[in-house]
């Protein structure tokens, strides 16, 4: 096994000037193809791929989509055909999702959402608002428990429904009594996914699309529970010219929240068909002979990671390199953006290694700045970080800020960070294949 061994101040300064020298430096190197990764990008964020969620296999044909970029790089596999087979349970709306309003529809994606758990029904009638004074006045509160829910559909506002959690019990339970949950969101929607499917409709409208008079409402909601849903992780590797048994490893997630009823789905373009694109630059160097790395460097594209981090946790527990090889791992999500720089979460955790990373890129200009962050369990480093792997997770900062709504298009990435992270990610690689 490597020594992890700390970057001391004086291995820090000699290791970023060695990255001028010729024939260890990476300035040099063939940058990636900036109109393929745009490519990349638009491909897995187009219709075609169903948003890579778990209707209409949209997961799946992103997985197959990486599998032949995988073979045509000459990548090995870590697994039979490169794939790491899992399952887990998801909540999916396949079908009719419609929302009126006083007679008027709304857009499904830019109106209005499903919430993660909602479950299915076809309800109409007049709405029944959530009384704020519930939370400061007894009486109202004890009005508002004394009124039949069942059959209904119940309005409130986002912050009364985060305020729900203080009140005795009773009120959620409720709440939950209600046919439907209609919650009025003052900002942006934000998707997600959910294992489980809730008893009611619970559905998600911006508040200024919704009437300020009492209207009637008629909605139809199409969900279904999709268990033991068969996914994978998309598993290669560049086998190492000195020492193949130790690892590098850089891992991105593919998949994303797919489609939201027959109208909407979400592209998933910065969130992260823009880390796939750079794992595959990365892997397309790598495969090349003149890039032959010492050390192997493993690219691992995980599914599920918005359903919880699942198909890194998956990895980790079983694991297809050994866990205690690996030098260090790189994990890329949000790699779209990039004008004010990069987080790096585990900056703080590995303050070496952080310092080694900002002194590269200081001398080799790639990105506006870095910032360290601690510890975070928001992406796939995470599961890794906790099993006891040295980890980084870079994310690019800048906008457009679109992230988990309808919005997130390929067409609205500047990549202005893209290179400059691909060519720091290189730099750093090339540092730990050559410590001092």
């Amino acid at each position: 096994m490597l020594p992890r061994r700390p970057f001391s101040a004086h291995r820090v300064a000699a290791l970023a000037l060695g990255a001028l020298l010729p024939g260890l430096g990476l300035l040099s190197a063939q940058a990636q193809d900036m109109a393929r990764a745009r490519q990349t990008i638009a491909t897995l964020a187009s219709p075609r791929m169903h948003g890579r969620g778990y209707v209409q296999q949209g997961e799946r044909r992103a997985a197959d989509y990486l599998r032949r970029r995988f073979k045509a790089l000459g990548l090995q596999p870590l697994a039979p055909e490169y794939f790491q087979p899992f399952a887990f349970d998801v909540n999916t709306f396949p079908g009719r999702l419609s929302l009126r309003v006083g007679g008027q529809p709304l857009t499904p994606g830019a109106d209005f959402i499903a919430a993660p758990g909602s479950g299915a029904g076809q309800l109409q009638g007049q709405p029944i608002q959530l009384d704020s004074l519930i939370f400061s006045d007894e009486a109202a509160g004890q009005r508002f428990l004394r009124e039949p829910l069942r059959g209904r559909i119940l309005v409130l506002r986002q912050r009364d429904a985060e305020r729900l959690r203080i009140l005795p019990e009773v009120f959620a339970q409720h709440v939950a009594e209600a046919a439907a949950r209609i919650e009025l969101v003052p900002g942006k929607l934000t998707a997600s996914l959910a294992p489980a499917q809730a008893g009611q409709v619970q559905l998600q409208v911006v508040a200024s699309r919704w009437p300020s008079a009492p209207a009637p409402v008629d909605l139809t909601v199409e969900a279904r529970l999709r268990t033991a849903y068969p996914t994978q992780n998309v598993v290669g590797v560049v086998r190492g010219a000195v020492q193949p048994d130790s690892f590098i490893v850089v891992t991105a997630h593919y998949d994303h929240l797919g489609p939201m009823g027959r109208q909407a789905y979400f592209p998933g373009a910065n969130d992260n068909a823009s880390g796939t694109a750079l794992l595959l630059e990365l892997a397309a160097h790598y495969s090349q002979l003149a890039h032959r790395p010492r050390y192997s460097v493993a690219f691992l594209a995980f599914g599920a990671e918005e359903a919880g981090l699942v198909g890194s946790r998956y990895f980790v527990a079983h694991p297809l390199l050994p866990l205690d090889r690996v030098r260090f791992l790189l994990n890329l999500d949000l790699e779209g953006t990039g004008q004010a720089g990069a987080t790096v979460v585990n900056g703080k955790v590995h303050e070496s290694e952080y310092r080694l990373l900002e002194s590269l890129n200081t001398t080799g200009s790639y990105l506006p700045g870095l910032a360290p962050r601690g510890r975070a369990a928001n992406s796939d480093h995470y599961p890794f970080s906790e099993a006891g792997v040295p980890a980084f997770f870079l994310y690019l900062r800048g906008t457009p800020t679109h992230y988990h709504d309808v919005y997130d298009r390929a067409e609205t990435l500047p990549l202005s960070g893209f290179a400059g992270l691909f060519r720091l990610v290189l730099a750093y690689c090339q540092r730990l294949e050559h410590p001092l």
